[in-house]
């Protein structure tokens, strides 16, 4: 509990919100610029730097890519504030009967749901854990609290592995990896990128798929033994309640809000034409970015059965996004600064320096849970190290989906120290970063045994 408690003080010490930081490496980014990179521009150096951090501020390209991730998080976020979600949770809470046996009902489906969809095992997660408590305590069952809420947030641990992972499902777009390093590499490196890498290559693959599953039950039993043998804790949790929608009675032109056959029609209509617009992408398992949020949003308006319960829970789902919102353009602008000054291939030339085929994956890990320390979005960090990875790869002759893997593992593993997205979670289960540290911290260093073990058995 001391080491937890030492880590939770030096992130709240030394490490500033994730907005400051982004304006901090901004501004390092910059310094390093000016001072190891040539001019090879008419214009002052810094004049010439600012112009490339300006440029890739409003790139066209990545600002898609941030909206895509804002309606990741947003309509995963809705989808668990239906009632059909509501239900599914509350039937979850029914089989708890132990410490034990709730810590395991908490962190496999949160993993499961988070494959899916982060946004959506973020906040399944969340209330899962609060209603297991809610139970737990009205039935008078013993249960270690802050061990079940870290079970809740265990899913991002998983999430950049499966579908709605950053990097994995936006290099499944046709032309995006071209986009991604057009002014960065050489002739020869852009024509030998792929237009496009599946997921099946990617979180499909049947080696990503082991990894996955590995993962998934050696936390659930940790989980589960963690349960057996630490105390409970007091519950004092308040019911907490659901989205609830005003019941009252619409009139005019308000009863189409309220309307369920209209909600429910739009929604089947939009499956409808994900149906025929996206079934080759299926049949191949290549899932992208509209095609996830496409299916998304159609769901979700037929599981909330009303334009006004969507639009309510849009409202409460949106506030999620302000980090990513906002930082995203800084990111991108890191990524402009990096790219036009020629800092990737002096960087590059580093990394090729001391790796080989095999030890680059295992590199591309640890370095990737580093930066996620300071870049807690996987799609700002996709941005600003995704491209160093890609040349890193190429030159090393390292496979494009192993690398792609493994800085992906290694975003998501340290979410469990990096508190940033645990916000949500804490705010609804009512729990202290510093008390589910402890917890998290065994989950981390078990799943990144088994990432480390899955790169280099399958390099």
């Amino acid at each position: 509990m001391n080491f937890t408690g030492t880590i939770e003080r030096i992130f709240r010490k030394y490490l500033p919100s994730p907005f400051t930081i982004a304006v901090l490496l901004t501004f390092l980014t910059i310094f390093l610029a000016l001072g190891f990179t040539e001019n090879t521009s008419n214009q002052n150096h810094l004049v010439a730097i600012l112009a490339y951090w300006e440029n890739g501020i409003w790139n066209n390209g990545l600002l898609v890519f941030a909206y895509q991730m804002m309606l990741i998080l947003v309509l995963g976020h809705v989808l668990v504030l239906s009632k059909p979600l509501e239900r599914v949770i509350l039937w979850l809470t029914r089989y708890v009967t132990n410490s034990a046996n709730a810590a395991l009902w908490v962190a496999l489906p949160t993993m499961l749901v988070s494959f899916f969809n982060w946004g959506l095992g973020l906040i399944f997660g969340a209330i899962l854990a609060r209603k297991v408590g809610e139970y737990a305590q009205k039935n008078g069952i013993p249960v270690n609290y802050p061990l079940i809420g870290a079970c809740g947030y265990v899913g991002l641990m998983v999430w950049h592995g499966g579908i709605s992972g950053s990097a994995p499902i936006k290099v499944s777009e046709a032309g995006h990896l071209q986009s991604l390093m057009e002014n960065l590499s050489n002739s020869k490196i852009l024509a030998s990128l792929p237009n496009t890498l599946s997921t099946s290559q990617t979180v499909f693959s049947s080696w990503n798929l082991i990894v996955f599953v590995a993962v998934i039950v050696t936390v659930s039993l940790i989980a589960l033994r963690l349960g057996r043998i630490t105390k409970p804790t007091n519950l004092d949790l308040p019911v907490y309640r659901f989205l609830t929608v005003s019941d009252k009675k619409p009139k005019g032109a308000e009863r189409l809000d309220y309307s369920k056959g209209l909600s429910i029609t739009f929604g089947a209509l939009i499956l409808i034409a994900f149906t025929f617009q996206y079934l080759p992408l299926l049949k191949t398992l290549n899932i992208t970015p509209n095609m996830l949020n496409f299916f998304m949003f159609g769901l979700a308006l037929i599981l909330h059965g009303s334009f006004r319960s969507f639009l309510h829970a849009v409202e409460s789902a949106i506030g999620d996004t302000a980090g990513i919102l906002i930082q995203f353009p800084l990111y991108f602008g890191i990524m402009g600064v990096m790219a036009s000054s020629g800092m990737i291939d002096g960087i590059s030339n580093f990394f090729v320096s001391i790796s080989n085929e095999t030890t680059f994956p295992i590199f591309t890990f640890f370095s990737a849970g580093l930066v996620n320390i300071f870049v807690p979005s996987g799609g700002g960090q996709w941005a600003v190290q995704g491209p160093l990875v890609i040349e890193s790869a190429l030159r090393l002759n390292v496979p494009l989906p192993k690398a792609i893997m493994a800085l992906a593992y290694g975003d998501q593993v340290t979410n469990m120290l990096q508190p940033f997205w645990a916000l949500p979670l804490l705010g609804i289960t009512k729990l202290k970063a510093k008390e589910i540290l402890p917890y998290t911290l065994i989950f981390m260093l078990a799943g990144s045994g088994i990432y480390v073990l899955g790169l280099l058995i399958f390099a």
